[in-house]
């Protein structure tokens, strides 16, 4: 049985003897592409306000409602692919947190469009509950709205 020095000098000299055989080489090269895409960009642009409310009363603001539903803007590369993930509270506390409603987001609470609709006639409509995957429209611009009820 070989010791360990034995064996990698055994290797070191098998090695030798097949280096002395002519053996042809190729080459070849590539180059890394890429395209380099502008960075994203989202605005908040309204609020989703409730106005006055009363606990224990139900109030809700549809995603439809102009002035009243959150709206905010994304800016980025015309299709370009994005994962939409809410992070939704589930209450509303004073300003003194001494009091809090439970603020609820059913599966058609929010809706979008990719620059083909409108807050009235939204692109679809999707669930803010969950990760959800669109693209930005050929303008490169997408415009999210959210309803909710306390």
């Amino acid at each position: 049985m070989l010791t360990y020095f034995a064996r990698i000098l055994v290797f070191i000299v098998v090695a030798l003897m097949l280096a002395g055989k002519s053996v042809a080489q190729e080459q070849a090269a590539i180059q890394a592409l890429a395209t380099v895409v502008s960075s994203l960009s989202i605005t908040g642009t309204n609020n989703l306000q409730f106005g006055a409310v009363t606990p224990g009363v139900t109030k809700s603001v549809d995603k439809a409602t102009i002035g009243f539903a959150g709206e905010w803007e994304v800016i980025g590369t015309s299709s370009a692919e994005l994962t939409i993930d809410f992070s939704l509270p589930d209450t509303l506390r004073t300003v003194d947190s001494l009091g809090a409603m439970r603020i609820d987001f059913t599966a058609t609470d929010a809706a979008y469009s990719d620059g083909t609709g409108s807050q009235s006639t939204p692109t679809g409509t999707v669930n803010p509950n969950g990760p959800i995957v669109r693209r930005i429209g050929g303008g490169g611009t997408m415009t999210f709205w959210i309803g909710g009820t306390v």
